[in-house]
Parts: C-alpha cells; sequence; structure tokens
C-alpha cells in the first residue's frame, strides 16, 4: 500500500466569500420562513382572519357636496364623514333670496340634518306634511352626498 500525501491549499479569500454566500443563504432562508409562514392573532390562532365589520369602514373620510338648484339659484348641501359616521351637514352658498323665496327651507334642513346625526343614517326621518318636498329635496341631496362618501361606491 502506498500513501500518496494530498494537500490541499485553502485561499484566505475564497474562505471569506464561501462564509459571506452562506450567512447569507441562511438569512435568505430564514426570511421565506417568517414571510410564508401564517400570522398569530393576538388570541394566538394562526390564520384566523380579523371580524369584516371591525375592519370595514362606512365611509371614505372627506368633503363631499351636491349642488342643489331651486329657481334660479343654486346651493350645495355639504356632507362631511369620518370612516364609521356622518359628522357634519351643512347648506354652503345660502344667501337671502333663497331663504326668502323658500321659508321653511332652514328649518327643515335643521330637523332632517337633528335626526340624521341621531341616527347616522337616512332611513326613518321623519317630516311635517307642510315640508314634504321639501324635505324630500333635501334627502335626496344629502343622500347623493353621502353615495360619494361611500366606501361600497368607490370599489366598483
Amino acid at each position: 500500500m502506498s500513501a500518496k500525501t494530498k494537500i490541499v491549499v485553502l485561499h484566505m479569500k475564497e474562505l471569506i466569500y464561501t462564509g459571506i454566500f452562506a450567512v447569507l443563504g441562511i438569512l435568505f432562508v430564514v426570511l421565506l420562513i417568517m414571510m410564508f409562514l401564517p400570522d398569530k392573532d393576538k388570541d394566538g390562532t394562526p390564520g384566523q382572519e380579523p371580524d369584516i365589520a371591525e375592519t370595514a369602514s362606512l365611509y371614505i373620510p372627506g368633503i363631499y357636496t351636491t349642488e342643489l338648484v331651486l329657481g334660479t339659484q343654486s346651493i350645495d348641501v355639504e356632507v362631511i364623514v369620518d370612516k364609521d359616521s356622518i359628522t357634519s351637514i351643512r347648506m354652503v352658498n345660502l344667501n337671502d333670496a333663497v331663504t326668502t323665496m323658500y321659508p321653511l327651507l332652514q328649518p327643515t334642513f335643521d330637523s332632517i340634518c337633528e335626526q340624521v346625526y341621531d341616527q347616522q343614517s337616512l332611513e326613518h326621518i321623519t317630516y311635517t306634511s307642510d315640508s314634504k318636498y321639501t324635505s324630500l329635496v333635501l334627502l335626496q341631496a344629502i343622500q347623493n352626498s353621502l353615495d360619494k362618501a361611500s366606501v361600497s361606491s368607490a370599489q366598483e
């Protein structure tokens, strides 16, 4: 039996490159594992989606206006919403000529706004028979503004 001695020469530069690539490979594998494992929620159950009602919002926050033409004059009905509620409704560009020509406009508007703030909805709004048509026009203008603010209309 003859024993032949083999000499292996390792260069320091090659050792350093190999070490760096090994560390990067390990980091890459750990990153992939962390990305594709299911997340754990607060209660510790993996893969359970949060309740849609908790995360979904009703409106896109902002200020939405609808133009309302009364005779030759026009006013804007402005609705301000945050993600879950109606915060403010007001009439913009309302001048004395409109309030003189339509005396039921402001009291009817105030009554509707008060009910909307309480209910956060346009359903079951009550109004007097004296101001039926004024109420219907105002409710339609408010509804148009809320339709613009609705999350479901933005997704379509």
